[in-house]
């Protein structure tokens, strides 16, 4: 329903329609001692014929056995997406006057979120178009489905003046419509378990096997992903676990290598899936580094729309980053602009567990473990001094004995930096997993890093691209005066000591500049740039500039970058 009302004022005095409007306001006052300007305005734009019915009909009391009772206004307001608003008897298209009356009257006044999950009539205003929900429960899915009605208002003015008065013509539009809402909390719930050391292809440890799911007595297969890389090392051992626990494995094996984080692969795990015949709720593993990781997590997100997977991180990169969260993608070549773009197809899914085994570390080469403490050192800037002082004091020791210095080991070092930087990306992910907050300090690093990662021919990792992005930033954050440079060569020298790359030759004014304005789209009209204020403490920043960037790569240029 719309209606449409055109009235004019006078400068010099008021027209009748706007008495008439005051006195059956003054009416309406009488039912309500507090009504606030919004729902007089609204009452004011219907027409007088309109306003007298409802008046009528509130004055008898026979239709609503709440007309008696004043009504009462909100005691506060909602700071989420929605405001509430004072309880109003608002006409609709679908729901007579009485019906409104009736369904109000016995609405609960309550200023929580939990009103509408717990069936409680509500009244929202919508920040951004102004318009005002009635929001009641369906009495087969209370907390979670609510017809509502909506009413919108919208006004235009005109002004004319004459040689006697200024007349101001003022047309408002009040439209109505309805319809519902359906609100359900997805519960996310997933374990990121430490497996002791070296045990996890134990054949008397059955976590890797309970992984995998409770199944009906006979049932005696299981599927796996597994990167192409662990396969060589690890399958024997895989497939040797899953006999002596009487199962057949099918194995998928794709390559885990950057190049290979695309469509295709995700293709090829839905085609052994399919083949396979996997089960709606069957739990299936994906073994490897972060890309398989990656890849398989997409692949469970789309077959069947959805399936169980377990992850099995065996890098240090992995164990620290990709396993712990909810993202999963690939890398997408744009047929439109022939460009390759990062992560740029994927899904926020959770996997049903995660199984950590630290023995995978000892199988990397140096530069791999590297490679994982560039996301290390990253997690340690932006949230843990703690942490960055541990990577100061033995990175180096780390790197060369491949996390299995004995003395580290003993003394907790080693279980020490890894808890800590799982503990700090759970802590920075959980309240936000479906990034609804843009503004991350998780994201320091990943501004610059990721079209780094991207130049055609570039013989750069992730945690090494990330390295670099991190230092870039420090200057940043230098030439800003958050930071002294004693702190500067002191992160840069912690850098050196861990064998990370600290620039690069793609590292110019064109594809920083670019990446500051991919990160615009990438993060809704804003850089929101992580820099660090100290270390262990960040902010985030919309403000850089292109001369800004400038003199951060001069000032690049002038620290050895040579190992």
């Amino acid at each position: 329903m719309t209606i449409k009302v055109t009235h004019s004022v006078s400068s010099f005095g008021v027209s009748d329609e706007s008495k008439s409007s005051e006195h059956n306001i003054k009416m309406m006052d009488n039912l309500s001692p507090v009504v606030p300007k919004s729902i007089a305005d609204m009452w004011k734009s219907l027409p007088p014929d309109v306003r007298a019915v409802l008046v009528e009909s509130e004055l008898k009391g026979d239709d609503c056995h709440t007309a008696k009772q004043p009504l009462k206004p909100r005691q506060a307001q909602r700071s989420d997406s929605c405001t509430t608003s004072p309880t109003v008897m608002t006409p609709s298209s679908s729901v007579s006057f009485s019906e409104q009356c009736s369904l109000l009257g016995s609405s609960k006044e309550s200023d929580t979120d939990d009103d509408v999950e717990n069936g409680v009539v509500t009244h929202e205003k919508c920040p951004l178009s102004g318009a005002d929900f009635t929001l009641s429960p369906l009495e087969r899915a209370p907390k979670n489905v609510f017809a509502f009605t909506k009413t919108q208002t919208t006004e235009k003015s005109e002004v004319v003046k004459t040689s006697s008065a200024t007349i101001t013509t003022t047309t408002k539009v009040v439209s109505t419509s309805r319809g519902w809402r359906n609100i359900f909390s997805l519960p996310i719930s997933y374990d990121v378990n430490m497996v002791a050391h070296g045990t996890l292809f134990d054949t008397v440890n059955s976590q890797l096997l309970d992984a995998t799911g409770v199944h009906e007595e006979g049932y005696n297969t299981r599927f796996a992903v597994v990167d192409a890389e662990v396969e060589k090392l690890y399958g024997d051992k895989i497939r040797e676990y899953f006999v002596a626990k009487g199962i057949e494995l099918t194995m998928c094996v794709i390559n885990g290598g950057e190049l290979d984080k695309r469509p295709k692969a995700v293709d090829t795990i839905l085609d052994d899936l399919c083949a396979y015949k996997l089960r709606r709720r069957e739990p299936f593993l994906a073994i490897g580094g972060g890309c398989v990781l990656d890849i398989a997590g997409m692949a469970a997100c789309l077959y069947r729309r959805g399936v169980p997977f377990v992850r099995v991180p065996t890098t240090l990169l992995a164990i620290v980053d990709a396993s712990v969260g909810v993202k999963n993608g690939v890398d997408y070549c744009c047929g439109v602009t022939d460009e390759t773009y990062k992560n740029r197809i994927g899904s926020f899914y959770a996997p049903s567990a995660c199984l950590l085994d630290p023995m995978f570390i000892s199988s990397q080469d140096a530069r791999n473990i590297s490679n994982g403490l560039g996301e290390v050192l990253k997690l340690a800037l932006v949230r843990s001094s703690d942490l960055f002082e541990l990577l100061e004091a033995h990175g180096k020791t780390l790197v060369e004995t491949r996390f299995e210095d004995e003395q580290l080991k003993q003394s907790g070092v080693t279980s020490r930096i890894i808890d800590l930087s799982i503990q700090i990306m759970l802590e920075e992910l959980g309240p936000n997993l479906w990034e609804a907050k843009l503004d991350r300090c998780v994201d320091y690093g990943h501004t610059f890093s990721k079209l780094l990662e991207m130049v055609p021919g570039a013989d750069i990792m992730h945690g090494e691209a990330v390295n670099i992005d991190g230092f870039f930033c420090v200057v940043l954050s230098y030439l800003r005066g958050y930071i002294n440079i004693d702190i500067v060569h002191r992160i840069f020298n912690c850098m050196k000591s861990l064998n990370l790359p600290t620039n690069s030759s793609d590292l110019n004014l064109e594809l920083a500049w670019q990446s500051c304005k991919d990160a615009i789209e990438h993060r809704h009209g804003e850089q929101r740039i992580p820099l660090i204020t100290d270390i262990g403490e960040s902010i985030c920043v919309s403000d850089i500039t292109e001369e800004e960037l400038s003199r951060a790569l001069d000032m690049m240029a002038k620290f050895d970058h040579h190992c």
